[in-house]
């Protein structure tokens, strides 16, 4: 048996098969190893030697430092909030817009269905006319223009992409060569794309707006675009239950700037928003983090700071695969939050100086505003007397769009509207066939058409000369060419000057649809009249014209406009006033005139003269700014985190200017209250002693051609310098003038000039006031020393820079840069830097020079019935600067309190606010609020307030 099975053993040993059943046995044998060497052993290694990564170094934003006011009363932080942003995950293709625009689409649509509003700072919006025009202008639209073209600098720009119109930006962006927005259709068998078709033009922007941002992170796809901040609850779960249609959509933890009590403050703080590229290239010199997607202070203190508040970055190591999607994130580092800033501004004080600041404004209106179509100056009028007829206040409802007039013709406007708008196309067709005539046949010389048709014709070419339009550029147009001349000159007709400018080639005639390239001159002009009168027909500006001369016909009325205001919940009144205004109980002209008493209309949205102010008010003993005031203001908040574009084009389009601080950047002449500095000038010159007097004569009568006083035909008589300060005499400081630049005998007014200048210089009046946001610079004048020695001549001043001179007066002799910054901490509120208001220099004068001044601003004071109860001294200057004669003055005032002891000092002026009284009442307000000398409510009562003080036109 044991034989047998040997036998056999050797056989199969010896048989071919067990050969080749080895060789299997060990060939799966070296699969297997090889399986588990690949999968278990070196499994991860040679998986991510396969998966295509690539290594991005992501920076994580840090939280932006809080502002606070010197108190610690907050005034801009950060806010939790949640965002939605938009990925670029999306596989290249020819599919590849399509996909993400229809993704964009719905993504639209459900943040607006939950309320929340897109990001919207495009720089095309549409204006009242659901027009495309474009939200910046100048060099801002060159940048934009250079952006959308693709050019790092604006000079790359070709002629037509530099005069291209929006609607032209619109068709390129939404070509198959950009984001192909639009819809392909079968048109004789071949698939027609067209550009825009299928939305809404408001649809269009919105998308637009997202693909253009996501088209500048196209270098770095795993950085999300923000589609929408601060966004609710419901929009975060609508987007997350959807986010299987929604590729590349996500909900980011994100923090959006926030301002309080925004309007006292948005001059000061400014507000931040998205970098632009010429920014980028700024910051990049200092600090190589900046990217395209970060947010910066592009005003105010949030860009004067933007490197103590901005923080630092933190970062991360991220891996994304060929698609640009992150798989991986290591080597975090944590970002470090910005600095907290303590201003010098007071809040309190801010809040009521504005406050007081509107209700004189409302007040001085209120004041002048008579029941009258027109105001027709007298011989004798001056500036002064300047009344502002009911009429005017209607119009300004409309023209500066208060009173929203594309309801008129809309199917939910009210019975008021629909009269208003039915006479409106009666007079619109009749004027646009006047116009056809006139633009055809007519052709009458512009000198010989009425008031009416001179305003028509000068719109049409506003409008197609606009950087809208194209049509007709200025930079096109020969300054010297004959034609042209005449045309200014209104001795030919509108007619005869556009059809030498298509024949001057200054006509762009690829702006206008022709039927033919190659059409002649009588074809262009065809084609462009038609043009003309089609825009002019649902043109809002041109229709604004309309109702002016609609109201002054009566056509519209003075209750209609009064009505359609209540209709259009512009003001919030009892239903009883309107009954009685239309029964008659009361008319029009009161009823409007209480709208303005009760401030339910402000003087900002009327935008007359007087509509707008500033005052600063400085601690005189460090040159800090407790207050800087500017009146109209804006809402920072809809600026903040991505400037709003619709919001900014409206700000632009307000009259009232809310955008321009009128504290740091209006400038005009000083008046009387730059006596003080000629006062110190010829004391300290010895051209005069505090003893010496001189005697008004009303008619200072030295120079070549005689100036006056402004008492003239009265007399001051004789005055001494204090009481040349007391009474504002123009005489007195002509003389001074005229002595400053006669020390050889001989009048010379460049010696007077020098002079003068010198100690405006000592004043600080050469420099900026030294506060920290944009700021004009001054202009010392340097014509005329006479006129020159009572403010007048080529002097130009900020309020800011008058509330540094008068700084100076009041502690005598040290001149402040004056400054908004108190101090800086860390997130922590460990103390980093204690900024203090640096000394420009010390005024070394005699003291009896300072002893003359001082007593005469506190002389000026005393002889103002309406500062004899205050409770406190105060010394001050007035000062009136005319700007022309058919505006009303601006009024100045420049001050300190108290007397005996100063501790502030206050510079406040009312632009066109007819005299300086006003500006002193003011003021008057302003100090008694800051020492408690009045009830608060007495002082902030809301509702306008009369002047008391009825200013002749003196300083």
């Amino acid at each position: 048996m044991f034989r047998e099975f040997k036998e056999n053993f050797f056989n199969i040993i010896t048989s071919r098969l067990i050969v080749l059943l080895l060789i299997f046995i060990a060939v799966g044998a070296g699969l297997i190893y090889r399986i588990f060497d690949l999968q278990i052993v070196n499994g991860a290694a040679y998986l991510e030697n396969f998966t295509l990564k690539i290594k991005k170094e992501k920076t994580i934003e840090s939280s932006r430092g809080n502002i606070y006011d010197r108190d610690g009363q907050l005034l801009a932080y950060n806010e939790l909030a949640y965002s939605v942003t938009i990925e670029d995950v999306y596989e290249s293709g020819s599919t590849k817009n399509a996909t993400i625009n229809q993704t964009v689409y719905k993504l639209i649509k459900m943040i607006e269905e939950n309320g929340d509003k897109l990001i919207n700072d495009f720089n095309i919006v549409l204006d009242s006319d659901d027009q495309y025009a474009f939200a910046v202008e100048d060099k801002q639209l060159l940048r934009f223009l250079a952006d959308i073209y693709g050019h790092t600098s604006t000079d790359d720009l070709t002629y037509a992409q530099s005069s291209a119109t929006p609607d032209e930006v619109i068709e390129y962006l939404c070509g198959t060569t950009k984001y192909g927005i639009g819809e392909y259709s079968e048109e004789t068998g071949e698939k027609i794309f067209h550009p825009g078709f299928g939305y809404t033009k408001n649809e269009i922007l919105q998308i637009l707006t997202i693909r253009f941002g996501m088209s500048a992170n196209s270098f770095q796809k795993f950085i999300a675009t923000t589609v929408a901040t601060d966004v609710s609850e419901k929009t975060v779960a609508v987007v997350m239950e959807n986010s299987d249609i929604l590729e590349g959509v996500s909900i980011a933890e994100d923090t959006v700037r926030k301002y309080v009590d925004s309007v006292y403050f948005s001059h000061i703080i400014g507000y931040t928003g998205r970098i632009s590229q010429d920014e980028l290239d700024t910051l990049s010199i200092e600090d190589d983090s900046y990217t395209l997607n970060d947010v910066i202070g592009k005003s105010g203190i949030e860009k004067v700071m933007e490197a103590e508040l901005s923080g630092t970055k933190g970062s991360e190591t991220v891996y994304v695969d060929n698609l640009g999607k992150a798989i991986e994130t290591t080597d975090r580092i944590e970002p470090i939050a910005g600095n907290d800033l303590h201003l010098t501004i007071d809040l309190d004080l801010q809040k009521a100086t504005y406050n007081i600041l509107e209700q004189k404004i409302a007040g001085i209106l209120v004041s002048r505003i008579q029941n009258i179509k027109e105001y027709i100056p007298t011989e004798n009028a001056t500036a002064a007397s300047i009344k502002i007829p009911i009429n005017d206040v209607y119009f300004a409802l409309i023209n500066n769009n208060v009173i929203d007039i594309s309801r008129f013709k809309e199917t939910y406007a009210s019975e008021t509207e629909q009269e208003v708008h039915t006479n409106f196309i009666v007079k619109q067709t009749e004027i646009l066939n006047e116009l056809e005539l006139e633009l055809t046949d007519k052709q009458t010389v512009y000198s010989e058409l009425s008031k009416e048709y001179q305003v028509y014709e000068s719109y049409i070419l506003t409008l197609i000369g606009s950087k809208n339009r194209n049509i007709l550029p200025d930079n096109n147009i020969d300054k010297e060419d004959e034609v042209y001349l005449a045309w200014i000159n209104q001795t030919i007709s509108l007619k005869e000057y556009l059809v030498h400018a298509i024949a001057m080639n200054w006509v762009d005639i690829t702006k206008i649809e022709l039927e033919d390239q190659y059409s002649d001159s009588e074809e262009i002009y065809a084609q462009l009249l038609n043009y003309i009168l089609i825009n002019l027909e649902d043109n809002t500006d041109f229709s604004k014209k309309i109702y002016k001369y609609m109201i002054q016909e009566n056509s519209l009325t003075g209750m209609q406009v009064c009505l359609v205001l209540w209709e259009q919940d512009i003001i919030d009144i009892d239903s009883k006033e309107i009954e009685e205004l239309k029964s008659g109980v009361q008319n029009s002209y009161n009823f409007m005139l209480k709208r303005i008493e009760n401030l339910d209309i402000t003087p900002a949205q009327l935008a007359l003269d007087p509509c707008s102010g500033s005052c600063v008010i400085t601690d005189v003993t460090s040159g800090d700014v407790l207050a800087l005031v500017t009146y109209p203001s804006y809402d920072n908040n809809k600026l903040a985190n991505s400037v709003d574009a619709e919001y900014y084009a409206q700000l632009n389009a307000d009259l009232s200017i809310p955008l321009w601080d009128y504290a740091t950047q209006q400038t005009t002449a000083p008046g009387s209250t730059f006596k003080m500095i000629s006062a110190v000038a010829a004391l300290e010159e010895g051209v005069i002693d505090t003893n010496d007097t001189v005697t008004c004569l009303g008619v200072f009568d030295k120079l070549d051609t005689d100036v006056k006083c402004w008492i003239n035909p009265g007399r001051h008589g004789s005055l001494n310098v204090s009481g040349a300060i007391q009474n504002s005499c123009n005489f007195f400081f002509y003389e001074m003038g005229y002595r400053l630049g006669s020390s050889s005998g001989s009048y010379n007014s460049e010696e007077g000039l020098e002079k003068l200048a010198y100690y405006a210089d000592l004043f600080g009046l050469s420099d900026k006031s030294g506060v920290e946001i944009t700021e004009e610079s001054p202009s010392i004048s340097n014509m005329d020393a006479v006129r020159s020695a009572i403010g007048q001549g080529t002097n130009s001043y900020t309020t800011t820079q008058l509330a540094k001179y008068v700084t100076a007066v009041a502690n005598s002799g040290t001149c402040y840069n004056l400054s908004l910054l108190g101090y800086l901490t860390d997130s922590k509120g460990t103390l980093l830097v204690n900024y203090k208001p640096s000394v420009r220099n010390q005024i070394s004068i005699d003291q009896s020079t300072w002893d003359a001044v001082h007593l005469g601003m506190r002389k000026v004071i005393e002889a103002k019935a309406y500062y004899a109860d205050l409770g406190i001294n105060v010394a001050g200057k007035t000062g009136t600067a005319q700007m022309s004669s058919t505006r009303p003055n601006h009024a100045l005032f420049v001050g300190y309190a108290p007397y005996e002891n100063p501790e502030i000092a206050i510079a406040t002026r009312i632009a066109f606010g007819y005299t300086s009284d006003y500006a002193a009442e003011v003021s008057r307000d302003v100090i008694s609020y800051y020492y408690g000398l009045a009830a608060e409510d007495e002082l902030l009562t809301g509702t306008a307030e009369i002047p008391e003080a009825q200013g002749n036109g003196g300083d």
